[in-house]
């Protein structure tokens, strides 16, 4: 079985080769002035692709048969939890970015590139889109506005699934509480197999995080506006790059922050302790969805690294259950897992429409 998976993000691309039983990864790091030279997304799809063609070359041999390609999901329309096989429509929102711009929409216009040389097909897996919330998660308040589901989907659903089998049971037959701590922040709950409740990760919603500002006090926000400090595209990118720890602090580096805390720096203490109060918090409402019945608790993600921030969080959550410490994004992986399901027959791969 041989599968190449795409994951491409702001400045980077991962590759992944998996083949005799063994993942072999690569990292390639785009020029940034290439990048801003670009007014789209889309625009940038034809120097990563060819240098991930130029590299593939190198890694495999003209005589292996690639059996899948599978891509990073991007920001097309919401749709349930799965593996997708890229088709045209699919490709068309990806291009124009139907739910937002993002790197993540060229995994699957790559993988369908790829797989035409290759002459097999290529598939998606778990985008930030998916949407399997509730509709009475949804409901904000103010009839016009709804609460979005736009979270880490790639690295919870994977997580998910690994913690599930050391627990012993089925995905779908459990209840976990799934936090992703990275750059981003997502807290979700997965209850029977779908991702009934979660933050919107990217535009406001839920705890702040080193880069992002998550809920927001409505009223200081249109305060801002009030006063002409920021126009509403720059705060646009303030709630989703600038925001968080980066605010305060004028860094997203945790280590560094630590760093100044031991240095004696009650201001990173602060913001610091916040930032793990806010994400105990969430986990603690997410866990009155299904009345307390969990069978776990999971923390992942970079940040899930740091023992010291884990640990602000799990003393306060110790009390709702078995807690797992997954940390790191895993998406390499995921997506050849993804990959090894449809070709082993064990998920059939949904159609986008």
């Amino acid at each position: 079985m041989l599968i190449v998976v795409i994951d491409p993000g702001s400045t980077s691309t991962k590759l992944g080769v998996f083949k005799n039983h063994k993942i072999i990864k690569k990292t390639i790091s785009h020029d940034r002035k290439e990048i801003d030279a670009c007014q789209t997304i889309f625009d940038q799809k034809d120097f990563r692709f060819n240098v991930i063609k130029q590299i593939l070359g190198e890694l495999l041999d003209n005589t292996e048969k690639v059996d899948a390609v599978v891509g990073r999901g991007g920001l097309m329309k919401p749709i349930q939890g799965g593996v997708y096989r890229v088709n045209d429509r699919m490709i068309e929102d990806l291009k124009v970015g139907v739910m937002g711009q993002h790197a993540a929409n060229l995994g699957g216009i790559i993988a369908r590139e790829l797989s035409l040389i290759y002459g097999c097909e290529a598939y998606i897996t778990n985008p930030p889109v998916i949407d399997e919330m509730l509709p009475i998660a949804k409901v904000s308040g103010f009839k016009g506005v709804e609460r979005k589901s736009m979270f880490h989907a790639l690295n919870h659903k994977a997580t998910a699934l690994k913690v599930s089998e050391k627990i012993g049971k089925r995905y779908e037959d459990i209840n976990l509480i799934v936090a992703h701590l990275g750059g981003g922040i997502s807290i979700g709950i997965h209850s029977k197999g779908k991702v009934v409740d979660v933050n919107n990760a990217l535009d406001g919603d839920g705890p702040f995080s080193p880069e992002r500002t998550g809920g927001l006090p409505v009223d200081g926000v249109l305060e801002l506006l009030k006063k002409n400090l920021y126009t509403i595209d720059e705060l646009r990118s303030v709630v989703s790059r600038k925001g968080g720890l980066y605010s305060y602090l004028n860094t997203i580096d945790l280590k560094e922050v630590e760093k100044m805390i031991d240095n004696g720096d009650e201001n990173a203490k602060l913001y610091y302790e916040a930032m793990g109060y806010q994400v105990s918090k969430e986990i603690g409402a997410l866990s009155t969805v299904v009345n307390g019945n969990l069978d776990g608790i999971v923390l992942t993600g970079g940040l899930a690294y740091s023992d010291r921030f884990v640990k602000l969080i799990t003393d306060r959550i110790s009390f709702l259950g078995r807690i797992f410490v997954e940390p790191g994004e895993n998406e390499i992986e995921a997506l050849i897992d993804a990959g090894i399901r449809v070709l082993s027959g064990k998920e059939i791969p949904k159609e986008y429409s």
